[in-house]
C-alpha cells in the first residue's frame, strides 16, 4: 500500500480516463442503501463506506466532488470496487462496521495499534456465571464490559469488585471442575448446590471471603444470580442500585438477629464507599454519559472517553487512532464512535461529542438497538459537560504526546519529510537547513520581513531574524520587499556572519511563480546557487525553477505537513513583528517631537480636541486657546501638523482596519 500511495502521489498518465471508466461502471450501481468497497490494483479493500443511495454516494468519489482532502489521492489508488445492497441505512451501518473489522482498510479510521483491548466478562450462559479478564469478545452467552486501555486497571476492578460482591472467577480450578460436572448433566442445575457440596471441595477464594462457596455447595443458584446482577450493575456504573440492595439485605439480616451476615454486608458497603471516594464527582445529579474528546496531529490522533455514571467518572480510556488532520473532524469522530461502541456493551443514554455527525440519527438508532433504550448524541456548548469535554480533549492531547515520545513518531515523520522533499524538489541531499521568508505590510507602511529557520526538520528559533524594509513604498509591493530582504540576508557580509548561520539547503518563499522569479533574480545577482521554491497558499502548490508545472505533494504526507509548517511559522513571525511596529506607531503622536510639548501639554491638547485628526483641523488660535499652551508652542504644533502630507502613516493606521497583512 505504501508503494501504491507514493506512485499515486507522483501522479500517473490516464488518471482522468481511469476515473471516466469507473464513472461509467458506477452509473450502473443501484440506488438502494448499502455498503461500497473501493479496491486497489491487487484487489485489496482500501476503503469501506455506507450510503443511503449507493449510486449517488459513489458518484461523488469518481467525479471528485467529495470535498475531503484524501479523496483525490485515494481515487488514484482505486482500480475496482464492489458493493452490497441492504434494506435500510441502519443495516448499512451495521454491515459497514463488520466489513471494516474484516478488511481493516487503509483509508478508514481505525486504532493505530490493531491489538485487542482488555475486557471484563461475565459468563452468563453458565449455571454459576463467573467473572474473567479477557481480550476476546466473541463468545456467545458472555457479556463484555470495556474495553479498557489499562490492563492493570481492569484487573484491579475485578479484585475490588469481588471484595464487594463475592463471585467466582473463570480461572478458579474448582469452578472449572464444577462447570464440567454441570455441563455433563444439565438436569442437575436445579439442585446444583447440593450436588457440588457432595462432589467438590471449597476453593481458596472461599476461605478468604472472595468466593461465594459455589464449589462447596454454600450458595444456591437463586442467591448466586443476585450476586451476578449486582456485579453487572456495578460494571455498568449503577452504584446506587447496589448500595440500596445491600443496605436492605443488611437491615433484614439485623432484624433477623443474623449479625454475622449483617457484618459481612456492612463490610461490602464500606468497600463501595472507599471506591466512591476514589472517584471524582464531575456532574451534578444522577447523570450517566460518555464524553469523548479528541486531539489530532498530522496523521495520528487520540480519543479519550470519560465514562461517567451517576455523576462520577467510572473510568477514562484513551485510544490512539491512525488518522489525524488528514481527515475531516466529522469523519474521525464518526469512525471512532462506530468502532468503539461496536465493541463495548456499556452504552449510556447520552454520548457527548465536540462535533455533529451527518448520520447522527442512524448512529443513534444503531446504539439504541444495542442498548435496548434510546441513546442521544449531544454536542454541549457550555456548562459542566462542556468543561468535562474540554478536559477529555486535554487528556487526549497528553496521551498522544506520550505515545509520540514513546514510539519516536515525530523523528520518524521528520526523516520521511526531509527525504520526500529531497525527491520531490530534485535536491542533491535532504534539506537539513530550511530558510523561509515572508512579507507583512499595511498598504506599504510598516513593511517588515521575517526569516525562520528549520534545522533537521525542527524550528530553530535562535536563528530567526526579522527585517524592517527600508525601500520607500507607497503601496504594498511584495516583489520589491522580497528582493531587498534576500539581498540583505545573502549579502557577502551576512553570509560570513556566524550569527546568521550556515548556507541553507533550501530557500522557501511565501508565494507563487512571481515571488519565486523575484527570489531567483536576486540570488543570481548575488552569484549564489541556492535551491529555492515558492509555496502558494491557495492550493498548497510548490513552484520550482526547473518546471512550469507546480509540484503537488500528496495530501497528508510528512513533506507537505513540514513545508506548510515552515510557511505558517514564517507568516506568524512576520505578522507579530508588523503588529508590534504598528502598535508602537499608534501610541506615538506626531506632536511628541514638537519643542515645548511634553506629556502634560500633550494630554491637555488631546483632552480639548479628542483626536489627532481634529487637532490637525484646528486653527493656530484654537490651539493657543488650550489652557497651558503658549502661543509660540501652538504655532509650532500647527506648523508640525501641516508640514506632514495627507498620507501620514500614523493617521492611516489609526483609521485603517487590521487586515491587509
Amino acid at each position: 500500500m505504501a508503494a501504491d500511495l507514493r506512485q499515486a502521489g507522483a501522479g500517473g498518465r490516464g488518471a482522468d480516463e481511469h476515473l471516466a471508466l469507473l464513472a461509467a461502471r458506477v452509473a450502473q450501481v443501484p440506488t438502494e442503501p448499502g455498503c461500497y468497497l473501493w479496491k486497489d490494483g491487487k484487489g485489496e479493500v482500501v476503503y469501506v463506506g455506507k450510503a443511503k443511495s449507493l449510486r449517488a454516494r459513489m458518484r461523488q468519489y469518481v467525479t471528485l466532488s467529495d470535498e475531503r482532502e484524501k479523496i483525490p489521492l485515494m481515487m488514484q489508488v482505486v482500480q475496482d470496487f464492489d458493493y452490497v445492497v441492504v434494506g435500510s441505512e441502519h443495516e448499512a451501518l451495521v454491515l459497514e462496521r463488520n466489513l471494516i473489522a474484516q478488511y481493516h482498510p487503509y483509508f478508514n479510521v481505525d486504532y493505530k495499534d490493531d491489538k485487542s483491548y482488555p475486557f471484563i466478562a461475565i459468563t452468563e450462559s453458565d449455571v454459576f456465571p463467573a467473572i474473567k479478564y479477557t481480550r476476546e469478545r466473541h463468545r456467545k452467552g458472555t457479556r463484555y464490559f470495556g474495553p479498557y486501555t489499562d490492563a492493570r486497571a481492569a484487573r484491579e476492578t475485578i479484585d475490588t469488585l469481588r471484595k464487594v460482591v463475592p463471585i467466582c472467577t473463570a480461572t478458579c480450578a474448582e469452578w472449572k471442575r464444577a462447570k464440567r460436572l454441570l455441563d455433563r448433566d444439565p438436569s442437575q442445575a436445579a439442585v446444583a448446590n447440593l450436588v457440588l457440596g457432595q462432589r467438590c471441595r471449597p476453593c481458596f477464594d472461599y476461605h478468604v471471603g472472595r468466593g461465594p462457596g459455589v464449589c462447596a455447595g454454600m450458595i444456591d443458584t437463586v442467591e448466586y444470580a443476585r450476586h451476578v446482577r449486582q456485579v453487572e450493575s456495578f460494571l455498568a456504573g449503577n452504584r446506587r442500585a447496589i448500595v440500596g440492595e445491600l443496605t436492605e439485605q443488611m437491615r433484614e439480616a439485623a432484624a433477623n438477629l443474623d449479625f454475622e451476615r449483617a457484618g459481612r454486608l456492612k463490610a461490602r458497603l464500606d468497600g463501595l464507599d472507599a471506591l466512591d471516594d476514589r472517584q471524582q464527582v464531575v456532574l451534578s445529579g444522577n447523570v450517566s454519559a460518555d464524553l469523548v474528546g479528541f486531539y489530532r496531529e498530522e496523521t495520528i490522533s487520540c480519543a479519550c472517553v470519560f465514562v461517567v455514571r451517576e455523576g462520577r467518572t467510572v473510568r477514562s480510556v484513551e485510544f490512539i487512532l491512525d488518522k489525524g488532520l488528514d481527515v475531516s473532524e466529522e469523519e474521525l469522530v464518526g469512525g471512532f464512535v462506530k468502532r468503539y461502541y461496536d465493541e463495548t456493551a456499556d452504552i449510556p443514554a447520552e454520548v457527548d461529542l465536540d462535533c455533529e455527525l451527518a448520520d447522527a440519527e442512524v448512529v443513534e438508532g444503531w446504539l439504541a438497538e444495542k442498548r435496548g433504550r434510546p441513546v442521544h448524541l449531544h454536542r454541549p456548548r457550555r456548562g459542566e459537560k462542556r468543561h468535562l469535554l474540554d478536559m477529555a480533549a486535554e487528556n487526549a492531547r497528553h496521551a498522544l504526546m506520550r505515545h509520540m515520545v514513546k514510539t519516536g513518531y515525530a523523528d520518524e515523520r521528520t526523516n520521511q519529510a526531509l527525504l520526500q522533499l529531497e525527491s520531490a524538489l530534485a535536491l542533491d541531499a535532504p534539506p537539513m537547513r530550511i530558510e523561509c521568508f515572508d512579507i507583512s505590510t499595511l498598504h506599504g507602511h510598516f513593511t517588515v520581513a521575517s526569516m525562520v529557520v528549520f534545522t533537521n526538520g525542527r524550528p530553530d528559533k535562535s536563528q530567526y531574524r526579522r527585517f524592517k524594509i527600508q525601500t520607500p513604498l507607497t503601496e504594498a509591493n511584495d516583489f520589491v520587499s522580497m528582493s531587498e530582504v534576500l539581498g540583505r540576508r545573502y549579502a557577502p557580509e551576512r553570509m560570513a556572519d556566524e550569527r546568521f548561520g550556515s548556507r541553507p539547503d533550501l530557500l522557501v518563499v511565501d508565494g507563487g511563480k512571481p515571488q519565486l522569479t523575484a527570489a531567483m533574480a536576486q540570488l543570481e545577482e548575488l552569484g549564489l546557487d541556492i535551491p529555492v521554491c515558492g509555496l502558494a497558499k491557495s492550493d498548497e502548490e510548490i513552484f520550482v525553477p526547473w518546471d512550469d508545472t507546480p509540484v503537488v505533494l500528496p495530501s497528508g504526507s510528512p513533506s507537505l505537513y513540514l513545508i506548510k509548517q515552515v510557511r505558517d511559522e514564517s507568516h506568524r513571525f512576520a505578522i507579530t513583528f508588523h503588529r508590534e511596529l504598528r502598535d508602537k506607531a499608534m501610541t506615538r503622536s506626531v506632536i511628541d517631537d514638537v519643542p515645548g510639548v511634553g506629556p502634560k501639554r500633550r494630554r491637555a491638547l488631546m483632552r480639548r480636541f479628542g483626536s489627532l485628526k481634529r487637532l490637525r483641523a484646528a486653527s493656530e488660535e484654537e490651539i493657543a486657546a488650550t489652557p497651558g499652551v503658549p502661543a509660540e508652542v501652538a504655532r509650532a504644533v500647527w506648523q508640525a501638523l501641516h508640514e506632514l502630507g495627507p498620507e501620514d502613516p500614523a493617521e492611516k493606521v489609526a483609521g485603517s482596519p487590521a487586515g491587509g497583512e
